[in-house]
């Protein structure tokens, strides 16, 4: 990966720097100790402690401005929490003499006599800041998405009180290698492939749910419109692959034909008409969806473009969790990268399951119009602009029950019980409350896949299996990955 064009020649200047007072050492055959790195300005007064939690907030940020697909971003936030944790662990080695779990990539006892003022920090911030304008700034892949490099630089100016060009030996000492190898682990790991959907046009297949006059989306009206349908084959980092743990329940059918016409199918459909609808209907007079549940639907929601949509709430949670029980930042660096290192990988493996199978399931509200029920029974959830719609893609298995489940089952594993009470907040401007209390995080995502029922958008198996799918990704991240030494 070429480096980051914004510091390259000041890094070169530090290293000629460095090299020089290394000649002047031998030749004088001086035993005196090199002066450490000079000291900064102490940093500016922040409202945000940990820098982990301080740089997933800025990636936060940068979600509710980008947009788009929530499998994306849970691949950015692997990619910045795995360099994080794998930087901080190197921290850890060289100032603290050792590592408590393993490292994700590589981790080392980096060149230094002394550690340099906030080195901790540093390692952390210009790791992070890196990552994200690789990904997101300046050094973005894809020249046509939106540049953010003016905002990750502010970020950085408001953490660190300098440019992020000024100059750092820990850019060359640690930095740059971090963020190397975690850019050349992914490199062609298939998340450029933007083939797009070609739909099966049976009853039952998914289409395009934009349509209809009472609820015109112009971002779902075509085939072409499925949001990131061919991740389900982008390399995971830690699944052998995105269908190791492949929901079977739909592919049991066989085809289109055979599902439709099952009962099983057919109490779905009535499950998610009952509770899910926007309002009552000539043939739907009645919603058994109580006011708590409404007000779950849309705490959980967080669809819409301005949100930090699935992913960012997950992380969300596991920073209010954590600011609660007291972290360290090395904890919480490991956290963060097992959080985010099953969330990407829930994500491909949920597109997988999505797109890669025999069966695309229309959503609700396709099978309930299409299939002759109600024509005009609506979902409960809307867009900005207040009108009723859907996500742009098949409804199974569900992304928010799964990645919810994922999310439960690190922290499950993390700390050793699943009995851990707490609150959490949510994004979604459309929620009437704001903030939400939970016994235990299996609770926590058991409400999330239910969610999804209420707001109209999904079956229950779609939340069921979700659930097990997401449990499943999160066990085999958490042992194989980050492992205690």
């Amino acid at each position: 990966m070429p480096e980051n064009t914004r510091t390259t020649r000041t890094r070169r200047t530090l290293w000629r720097r460095t090299l020089a007072a290394g000649v002047v050492l031998a030749a004088t055959g001086s035993i005196l100790a090199a002066s450490p790195h000079p000291a900064e300005a102490a940093l500016p007064t922040q409202t945000i402690a940990d820098p982990v939690h301080y740089w997933n907030d800025v990636l936060q940020g940068v979600f509710r401005k980008v947009g788009g697909g929530p499998v994306p971003m849970a691949r950015a936030a692997a990619m910045m929490n795995g360099a994080i944790y794998d930087a901080e662990s190197s921290y850890q080695l060289k100032w603290k003499g050792r590592m408590t779990s393993e490292a994700y990539i590589h981790a080392e006892a980096y060149a230094g006599w002394v550690e340099g003022p906030d080195e901790e920090e540093r390692v952390i911030g210009r790791t992070a800041y890196n990552i994200l304008l690789n990904l997101y700034g300046v050094n973005r892949p894809n020249k046509n998405a939106p540049d953010f490099t003016a905002y990750l630089d502010q970020r950085f100016k408001d953490r660190f009180g300098t440019a992020p060009t000024s100059g750092d030996l820990l850019d060359i000492t640690i930095v740059s290698g971090m963020v190397n190898q975690m850019m050349n682990a992914r490199a062609g790991d298939g998340s450029e492939n933007t083939t797009s959907y070609t739909g099966d046009n049976k009853p039952g297949s998914w289409r395009p749910t934009g349509n209809y006059p009472d609820m015109a989306d112009a971002k779902c009206q075509s085939d072409g419109d499925a949001v990131n349908p061919v991740w389900g084959q982008v390399k995971p980092f830690s699944l052998s692959s995105g269908s190791q743990f492949r929901p079977t329940t739909l592919t049991q059918y066989g085809t289109y034909e055979n599902l439709v016409a099952s009962p099983e199918y057919k109490a779905q459909v009535a499950a998610v008409r009952n509770a899910g609808a926007a309002a009552p209907t000539a043939a739907t007079p009645v919603i058994n969806r109580t006011a708590d549940q409404y007000n779950a639907a849309w705490f959980w929601a967080n669809d819409n473009d301005e949100t930090y949509k699935p992913p960012g709430h997950m992380l969300q949670a596991t920073r209010e969790v954590s600011k609660a029980r007291g972290l360290s930042t090395y904890a919480n660096a490991r956290l963060f990268a097992l959080v985010s290192l099953a969330l990407a990988d829930t994500g491909i493996a949920v597109r997988d399951a999505k797109f890669s199978t025999p069966i695309d399931l229309w959503r609700p509200v396709s099978a309930i119009r299409e299939g002759g029920l109600d024509p005009q029974w609506k979902p409960l959830l809307k867009n900005n602009a207040g009108v009723n719609v859907n996500p742009c893609f098949p409804a199974y298995v569900s992304g928010h029950a799964s990645f919810g489940a994922a999310w439960a089952g690190v922290m499950k594993r993390y700390f050793g019980t699943d009995n851990i009470a707490f609150d959490l907040t949510t994004d979604e401007p459309l929620a009437p409350v704001k903030q939400r209390h939970f016994t235990s995080f299996s609770a926590a995502a058991k409400e999330d896949a239910d969610s999804r029922i209420w707001l109209g958008v999904h079956y229950p198996w779609d939340a069921t299996d979700g659930l097990i799918l997401g449990d499943k990704v999160a066990g085999q991240v958490f042992t194989t990955k980050l492992r205690t030494l």
